[in-house]
């Protein structure tokens, strides 16, 4: 997050913090401030999060996403406005545990890097990125249904029929244990920085997409807006992020049952919209 980071204080911090100082003098300090570290990352990590979501789920919204699952019993009366609410109350909070972890790797802490190394080792970190974090969330998520620590994870299935702005409205505890892994592995494993960065982004996209109820891509191995559906509407089911590998080895694994019977969800929501 230092490339960031330093962008930021190129394109604005800097010019900030010194017009901030001549009012508050104790503002105006350098770069390598601890505090000014601190404050200037939560800031990215705030206003950054809430613009990420709603960037991502305003296209999906606009462009993917039928206006008629809006119809659906279980769509709650003014959900969409519902769910941006939670999730702009949630996100200032997730990033207050998160701005250390960012600041650390600021510092060095992590095993991100600059070097190039080719397109294999690109495509090689990509690929034990996804497993590794696909693997952590799907216990992280787990547990989260335990009875001890639901608690956490029940406001995010308030949305029974989602709408891609569900994507983020998590409690805030439960969004970032969630979002957890993905800077564990940046800790242990090495990683091109910028590699990563696109990976952040992926990562919120396919947050939104799994929750869009657009059913573009089948099959058994990736898990999609379909077993997604289906962990919404039935709770015990399907709790991985990209692939379904981990259902399977945890007995948790549910084919979608949009599969077997068509969009039923879109079609019940039609005729709601009909009577």
């Amino acid at each position: 997050m230092d490339v960031v980071l330093n962008f930021c204080d190129n394109l604005f911090y800097d010019d900030l913090y010194k017009a901030a100082g001549q009012y508050v003098p104790a503002v105006d300090v350098p770069r390598d401030n601890i505090y000014r570290i601190y404050a200037s990352m939560y800031v990215i990590t705030c206003l950054g999060g809430c613009a990420i979501y709603l960037a991502f789920a305003t296209v999906a919204y606009l462009f993917l996403w039928n206006a008629d699952y809006g119809k659906h019993k279980f769509f709650l009366k003014n959900q969409v406005k519902r769910e941006i609410k939670y999730a702009l109350w949630s996100i200032p909070q997730m990033a207050i545990p998160t701005t250390p972890i960012f600041v650390g790797e600021v510092f060095g802490y992590s095993q991100l890097h600059e070097n190039f190394d080719g397109w294999f080792s690109f495509a090689r970190d990509i690929v034990t990125f996804m497993l590794f974090t696909d693997m952590m969330i799907y216990w992280v998520h787990r547990y989260l249904h335990h009875p001890w620590f639901y608690h956490f994870h029940k406001p995010h299935h308030q949305w029974k029929v989602c709408s891609p702005f569900s994507s983020h409205a998590f409690h805030p505890v439960d969004g970032f244990m969630q979002g957890l892994p993905y800077h564990v592995y940046v800790y242990l494993f090495p990683m091109n920085k910028f590699l990563y960065l696109f990976m952040f982004l992926f990562v919120n996209m396919w947050t939104v997409s799994i929750h869009d109820g657009a059913y573009v891509i089948g099959g058994g191995v990736i898990s999609t807006a379909a077993h997604h559906n289906d962990h919404h509407l039935y709770f015990n089911y399907n709790h991985g992020q990209y692939f379904t590998l981990w259902d399977r080895i945890g007995g948790t694994y549910m084919n979608p049952t949009v599969y077997e019977k068509g969009n039923y969800v879109l079609a019940d929501a039609r005729k709601e919209k009909s009577s």
